[in-house]
């Protein structure tokens, strides 16, 4: 098996440093090219660019795991990104698309918000690029961590090992390629995932019989009699919290950079509603692929004891239930592909953060403090210069390998939701925001998220001791303290004037030429 599926990972290796290669030659010679690909981005490549930034390892690890641990109830996580997923195609990709153009064609988020602001005193680049830099690099552990337990659960390498082959790969075409090799690389991942997702249930499905034996062995095999019911089996106020901060997961899409500045690189207005047609199309397919997967997971596992240790395949971290089917289910060849569809869903998302962290480290502190006069190839060198920085601090985080997956982007997606989601809606809807509302609102959002994380509070909840985010999910209590503050700020302040009210205005134009965006 192990032999294959290796011929098989390398064969995507070899793809995936191909794509970097070709995007070199295509798009890197100027600091636009290499951060936006001069947004010339196909709607089909941004739109599963997107999903495949967005979804990760936890698509194919965390997800099925907390599926095979929780049952159908941790499917609410699901769709709550599914509805978010929607309304940010729907609310914000269109005008982002418009006024970061408009914008003096502002190429990253803190360019944005300093140019929607006119805000002179750099405020607003600075703290925001701190946010990404900070949350981003906590986010690209996360896919760092998957890596890891990808090779050691599937190949028995040494986790640290693992971690280093990914980012290794990872590195290489992101240093090489820049964005257009990340948003090539992401389509072609994309699509892995994709069929990846239907092969893996449909094949358990006929391996396991029909519907009524799985339910029956499922619900024996669980501890809880709701395993198969989204709907929790006493409905008071703790089930009721547990499922809002479930679908709460669906806020965060508003401000999730990697995500959002796909929308910025689609090549034409008219070209973002294709996008959202295709984008959640995938997504809706791979989720309930994903959901099925811990659903028939549990399943096979249980019925499969002696099949699993005459493989002498080790079973002991549920989020690593999707390589395990994949090692038994299928021929090895086929089998390698499976595991590169992980290793796929990883690395598309820990190249985006990377590109997203080299970009504001570029742009927003190196350009702007350091070498205002800095040449486009100098620019370019800088931003290569800064993936290497954010990986080797990622790859040193994620040394601390009991941290789960789930656990780590659950953090960092509370975090930037909170921070940049308020901002960015308010931004893009409300023409007399001023720039001190938008630095209460993202300071305030970040702030209360990280509180709600580590403040040393415990409560009593559900008959247990808990801090604060077991209570509910942090961006919760984040997003709602950073719309607060916006308002607030807004009330008493004074309304932006000339530049900013203009770009505004040519936004709203273009947006009203074609009201079915």
């Amino acid at each position: 098996m192990q032999v294959e599926a290796l011929i098989s990972l390398a064969g995507y290796f070899v793809l995936m440093l191909g794509i970097g290669l070709y995007a070199y030659k295509k798009s890197t010679y100027d600091v636009s090219g290499y951060m936006l690909g001069g947004r010339q981005l196909h709607p089909a490549v941004g739109a599963l660019s997107a999903g495949a930034s967005d979804m990760s390892g936890w698509m194919l690890m965390g997800l099925p795991g907390a599926i095979y641990v929780s049952g159908l109830g941790a499917a609410w996580i699901a769709v709550g990104l599914v509805i978010g997923a929607y309304f940010n195609y729907l609310l914000v990709a269109p005008r982002l698309r418009v006024f970061t153009e408009v914008a003096d064609d502002a190429i990253t988020i803190p360019d944005y918000f300093e140019k929607r602001f006119n805000d002179k005193t750099r405020i607003l680049r600075i703290v925001s690029s701190v946010v990404i830099v900070i949350f981003f690099t906590l986010y690209t552990s996360s896919g760092v961590v998957a890596g890891g337990k990808l090779f050691e659960a599937s190949f028995g390498l040494n986790y640290y090992m693992g971690l280093f082959l990914t980012a290794g790969v990872v590195i290489m075409y992101t240093l090489i390629g820049g964005f257009l090799a990340v948003s090539l690389t992401d389509f072609v991942q994309g699509v892995i995932m994709f069929i990846a997702l239907i092969m893996v249930p449909i094949v358990a499905y006929m391996q396991l019989g029909n519907l009524g034996e799985i339910a029956e062995i499922t619900r024996a095999a669980a501890d809880t009699s709701g395993y198969l019911s989204m709907v929790p089996e006493t409905l008071g106020l703790v089930s009721i919290v547990g499922v809002v901060s479930a679908m709460s997961w669906g806020l965060g899409y508003f401000g999730q950079p990697h995500i959002i500045v796909r929308f910025m690189a689609i090549r034409t207005l008219k070209e973002v509603a294709t996008a959202r047609l295709i984008g959640m199309s995938w997504m809706i397919v791979t989720v309930i692929g994903a959901v099925l997967t811990g659903i028939l997971g549990l399943a096979f596992v249980t019925t499969n004891q002696g099949v699993i240790a005459d493989a002498a395949i080790e079973f002991t971290d549920p989020e690593t239930i999707f390589i395990l089917m994949s090692q038994i289910l299928f021929h090895p060849l086929v089998g390698g592909f499976l595991l590169a569809a992980i290793l796929a869903a990883i690395m598309s998302t820990i190249s985006s953060q990377l590109l997203v962290s080299s970009s504001s480290l570029t742009e927003d502190f190196y350009k702007t403090f350091v070498r205002r006069s800095a040449s486009q190839k100098e620019l370019v060198l800088i931003g290569r210069a800064s993936v290497l920085a954010v990986s080797l601090v990622a790859i040193f985080l994620a040394f601390d390998r009991s941290s789960t997956i789930l656990s780590l982007v659950s953090n960092a997606w509370a975090g930037f939701g909170a921070a940049f989601g308020p901002l960015i809606l308010f931004s893009l809807y409300r023409k007399d925001m001023s720039r001190s509302a938008a630095i209460a609102g993202m300071v305030t959002g970040a702030a209360v998220v990280l509180f709600w994380i580590y403040a040393p509070i415990t409560v009593m909840w559900g008959g247990e001791e808990t801090n604060l985010s077991g209570v509910i999910y942090e961006i919760i209590p984040g997003f709602i303290a950073s719309c607060a503050a916006i308002l607030i700020a807004d009330a008493v302040t004074a309304a932006p004037k000339g530049k900013v009210k203009e770009r505004f205005e040519e936004m709203e134009e273009t947006m009203e030429a074609d009201p079915n965006l």
